[in-house]
């Protein structure tokens, strides 16, 4: 099982370097880099799922600050405040849902206070190694979530996915394919199924795209096959990751993940969420108050360049929808796995500092 390069990494220093990410929006047809060198880069990157995925979006928004940061480097202290006031409002407005965008963007925020009294240059040094520093633990959060969520899956001869939570989503191996790759690792026969995930299709360009270059069997299906792929029992799992989980587990994850929990119920099949601590926004009781992104309404009327409605046409495109803590089996995360999902037992297991 091969491991593909990183799809979020820094290039150079702080003073004079970029946020080097893969361009998602090519794949699978073409692997290219963007170079981001400035923070308008950066936004657009995640406004238009050139970076996506919750800890992925959480790690370039990082470095984005450090990129935002660099005119001022030379600049008194003052002025470096400043201009770190407005990258951080100005990359928070880039994505609503994903709440590792405002965790990491949060922790660059304390970390330039905690320093106020080094020079601006000496600053963004510092920024850098912890945008880095929240590189590398995401990395190890993959790894660990792969590890805790291995046991809940080893005995499934096929399981179901939905939307990408890889190395493309993150910046180590993923959390939903995290705890598929350390399951294909032990039994290569393992089957995965991937929705296609409509209406940008992560599932069949990027999740596909990925098993494929682990060399981990996967199946292709459209959205809609799901429930039936359940029925015929090829599938004895559903893992998916999520964007946001609130106090009490509701989970927000890509368009589509709700109904895959009510189907998973109706099929007797466990449905998984897995996700690092950061994903958990314990400021929010339920799902109902997670904010949902509405997206342009030609990502479904035009799609890929194609238009494939009428014009004039009405839409709705909500980007992500809710599970409910009731449908899940249990969460996954970095510091052990929480079942039966409550309020209490993701307080025990994420700690105080939640």
């Amino acid at each position: 099982m091969t491991n593909p390069r990183s799809a979020v990494s820094w290039i150079g220093n702080a003073g004079t370097g970029h946020l080097r990410l893969i361009d998602q929006t090519l794949l699978p047809v073409e692997c290219r880099d963007i170079d981001c060198t400035t923070v308008e880069i950066v936004w657009e990157a995640i406004k238009s799922l050139r970076v996506r995925g919750a800890p992925a979006i959480g790690v370039a928004a990082a470095y984005g600050v450090v990129v935002g940061c660099q005119t001022v480097q030379h600049q008194q202290r003052q002025q470096f405040d400043d201009r770190l006031h407005y990258v951080l409002h100005y990359l928070a407005g880039s994505r609503p849902t994903a709440v590792n965008l405002f965790w990491a963007l949060d922790r660059m925020r304390r970390t330039a206070a905690s320093v106020a009294s080094l020079s601006s240059s000496d600053a963004l040094d510092r920024l850098l190694v912890e945008a880095q520093e929240i590189e590398r633990e995401d990395r190890e959060m993959c790894a660990a979530i792969g590890r805790y969520g291995l046991p809940l899956v080893r005995a499934c001869s096929g399981i179901l996915t939905h939307c990408n939570t890889g190395g493309l989503a993150t910046a180590g191996d993923g959390t939903a394919l995290a705890v598929i790759f350390a399951a294909a690792r032990e039994n290569p026969s393992l089957q995965v199924y991937a929705d296609e995930t409509r209406p940008l299709l992560q599932g069949a360009r990027l999740t596909a795209w990925e098993l494929m270059q682990r060399n981990v069997a996967v199946t292709l299906i459209c959205d809609s096959m799901a429930g039936w792929v359940m029925k015929e029992r090829r599938v004895q799992a559903v893992i998916v990751g999520a964007d946001r989980i609130a106090a009490n587990g509701d989970s927000a994850n890509k368009i589509g993940t709700y109904s895959l929990s009510m189907l998973a119920k109706a099929h007797g099949i466990p449905f998984y969420v897995a996700a690092p601590s950061s994903t958990f926004d314990l400021t929010i009781e339920r799902g109902e108050q997670i904010p949902i992104e509405e997206r342009a309404s030609t990502e479904i009327t035009n799609a890929f360049g194609r238009q494939t409605a009428p014009d004039g046409c009405r839409t709705y495109n909500p980007a992500f929808d809710v599970a409910p803590a009731t449908h899940i089996t249990a969460l996954v995360t970095e510091k052990g796995i929480i079942q039966p999902v409550t309020k209490e037992n993701i307080r025990a297991v994420l700690g105080t500092a939640h």
